[in-house]
């Protein structure tokens, strides 16, 4: 009998000792050995990498440091030191496209030296492209080039500078007398109004579809969207809308600065057809989320409604949103496959009273970066024809 406790209690703690810790594992050992310098890497350095199966292999040299660990897709995989003090960690095979990480160094969650710097996940740190089979649309082609401005401007909704950015087409400098549609882009949680341009590759995706002939030229404006930090002052805090049930106030007051400040601001300083017929609104995860409840707040205002990630519309949305439906030409959700999507059903459901509704699901992608460019790609094409 006391043997077989022992045995039991030494599997019992055998099986404990395989289990992650607090999401630590170690090192992929399957990795194949066919790794290559990341798209994202700092020039001239050869770390991260990135091999056939997906699989991220960081390195840091830290001689010093006791513990040195590499943390994406949730789980932190620990690295070996060797005896020149230079850390490597192999992560798991990572979906394709773009994933925030970073390392943690003795208890210190840093961004790896080795790439360039984008801001999510509520800070500014590292991110890795894992190659997909359609990387081609969002690539840097010799077409005619767009132009991504950085624009200040005052808010009167919040009494302070605020700062976008706008994709102009590369016709535009060209054909001063033309006027353009506009579409306003916004972002996701914990993220900013560089997201669209940076991670996103919004310029390469649209120079693309119009050198093509795939889409029609047009502007697109990516503002800061995140609620909690804009703060209304004056009477247009008064303005800011009383959150629905189940929903949280804190992105509500973009709404305000959007409809005061944004449009305005773009429909004098820019050359765009103010009009309805020629305003989209589109957004990912949470930006997606504020495109619903700003368009169906002001249901006349935006004729074309793109949501990445972001929710669907309901039939009961747009029935309870007058003149919404007498004004859109497109309503668009779609989602990463791995999302556990309902955008298919949704479409066909708007469909049945006569909405212009699209559903698209990113074939082997999650809430990530490669679902929303292809999303974008996908739209844009739908849109002002």
């Amino acid at each position: 009998m006391k043997r077989i406790v022992f045995i039991a209690l030494a599997l019992a703690a055998w099986t404990a000792s395989a289990q992650p810790r607090n999401n630590v594992v170690p090192s992929f050992a399957g990795a194949v050995e066919d790794f290559q310098p990341g798209l994202t890497n700092q020039i001239g350095r050869q770390y991260p990498m990135v091999n056939s199966q997906g699989a991220v292999r960081a390195q840091l040299r830290a001689p010093q440091a006791s513990s040195v660990q590499l943390d994406i897709g949730g789980r932190r995989y620990e690295m070996v030191k060797d005896e020149n003090g230079v850390w490597t960690g192999t992560s798991d095979p990572q979906d394709v496209g773009f994933h925030y990480y970073q390392l943690n160094v003795d208890g210190a969650s840093v961004p790896d030296p080795g790439t360039v710097y984008f801001y999510g996940a509520g800070r500014w740190g590292s991110g890795i492209e894992i190659p997909s089979a359609d990387m081609d649309f969002w690539q840097t082609k010799n077409v005619p080039q767009g132009s991504i401005v950085e624009k200040y401007y005052w808010s009167k909704a919040t009494e302070s500078m605020r700062h976008c950015y706008v994709y102009l087409p590369a016709e535009y400098d060209k054909n001063p007398g033309k006027k353009y549609p506009v579409l306003y882009l916004q972002h996701g949680n914990a993220e900013n109004e560089q997201g669209w341009s940076a991670q996103g590759h919004t310029g390469q995706i649209l120079d693309n579809l119009i050198a093509e002939g795939k889409a029609v030229p047009f502007i697109v404006v990516m503002d800061y969207g995140q609620g909690q930090n804009i703060h209304l002052v004056g009477e247009y805090a008064e303005q800011l809308p009383q959150p629905q049930p189940g929903q949280r106030a804190s992105n509500d007051g973009f709404q305000v600065v959007l409809l005061t400040d944004i449009i305005p601001m773009v429909e004098k300083e820019y050359r765009v057809i103010a009009d309805a017929r020629h305003r989209a609104m589109a957004g990912l995860s949470m930006g997606g989320g504020q495109t619903r409840r700003i368009t169906l707040a002001n249901p006349t205002t935006f004729a074309y409604v793109g949501m990445f990630s972001g929710g669907v519309m309901s039939v009961e949305d747009i029935q309870g949103a007058k003149g919404f439906q007498q004004t859109n030409k497109l309503v668009f959700m779609s989602s990463g496959s791995k999302e556990n999507p309902r955008v298919m059903e949704a479409a066909e459901s708007l469909k049945q009273i006569g909405v212009n509704a699209v559903g698209y699901i990113s074939e082997g992608t999650a809430h990530e970066w490669h679902t929303w460019r292809r999303s974008l790609y996908q739209f844009a094409q739908l849109l002002f024809k």
